[in-house]
C-alpha cells in the first residue's frame, strides 16, 4: 500500500490565542483517520504544525502556554494555513509584519482558513476584500466596520468561499476543521473523525448563536 500524502496544515499562534480556536481544529485534523479499523497502525492524513513569531512558549488565552513547531521565518512549505482568534487578534492586526507573512503565506498555500476572530486577521492582510466571511457574533460589527469591502455573513456557521474559509466563535473551529477533512478526503472520514470525537457532524450551516439573542 502507497504511503499516504499527508497535507501540511499551519496554525499560527500568538499572544492571547483563544485555545479552542487552535485546539479545537489541531484535535480533528490530529485523529483523522482513513482506515478506522487502522486507527492505531496508520498515521493521520494531515500533518499538524503549531507555528509563532519565536520559539519561545505562547501564553494563550486563560494562561495555557504552547511550545511551538517552528517560527514564521523557519516554517516549512504549508498545504492549509489556519489563523485562530482570541482577544490578542485586536492587537496583531497593527503587526505589519505579521500581516504580511499571512498575506505572501496565504499565495502558497491551497487553502486559508480562519477561526472565530482571526478573520480580523486575513481582513488585515486584505485576503477577504469582496469575498463572504464571517467571526464569532460579538465581532461582527468590527469586522464590518473595519473592513467594508468584505461581505459579512450573520447567519452562517462556516463560510466557505472555496480557497478561503471562515467560521464563526470558538467551538465553531471544530467544524470549519471537519468541513476542511471532507475537502481533501470526502465526507466517509469526515463522519468517521467527528463520530471518534463523539462530536455531532454538522448537518447544518446555520449559525448555532443567533445574532442579537
Amino acid at each position: 500500500m502507497a504511503a499516504i500524502q499527508q497535507k501540511t496544515v499551519g496554525i499560527l499562534l500568538f499572544p492571547e490565542v483563544e485555545v479552542l480556536d487552535f485546539c479545537g481544529p489541531f484535535e480533528v485534523f490530529s485523529v483523522t483517520r482513513l482506515n478506522e479499523s487502522k486507527r492505531r497502525d496508520e498515521p493521520s492524513p494531515f500533518r499538524v504544525l503549531l507555528i509563532a513569531d519565536s520559539s519561545e512558549p505562547v501564553s494563550a488565552a486563560g494562561g495555557m502556554r504552547v511550545v511551538p513547531d517552528c517560527t514564521t521565518t523557519a516554517c516549512p512549505s504549508l498545504d492549509i494555513l489556519l489563523v485562530p482568534g482570541g482577544w490578542g487578534t485586536r492587537q496583531q492586526m497593527t503587526n505589519a509584519r505579521l500581516i504580511d507573512w499571512i498575506r505572501q503565506r496565504a499565495k502558497k498555500v491551497e487553502t486559508v482558513s480562519s477561526v472565530c476572530t482571526g478573520a480580523l486577521l486575513l481582513g488585515s492582510a486584505g485576503l477577504l476584500d469582496g469575498r463572504r466571511a464571517t467571526t464569532h457574533f460579538g465581532a461582527l460589527s468590527l469586522l464590518r466596520e473595519r473592513f467594508p469591502k468584505v461581505n459579512v455573513v450573520d447567519n452562517e456557521h462556516v463560510v466557505d468561499e472555496g480557497n478561503i474559509l471562515t467560521s464563526a466563535g470558538i467551538s465553531a473551529g471544530i467544524d470549519l476543521a471537519l468541513r476542511l477533512v471532507k475537502h481533501y478526503f470526502g465526507e466517509e472520514t469526515a463522519r468517521s473523525t467527528a463520530r471518534y470525537m463523539e462530536y455531532p457532524y454538522p448537518e447544518s450551516n446555520t449559525r448555532r448563536i443567533q445574532v442579537g439573542a
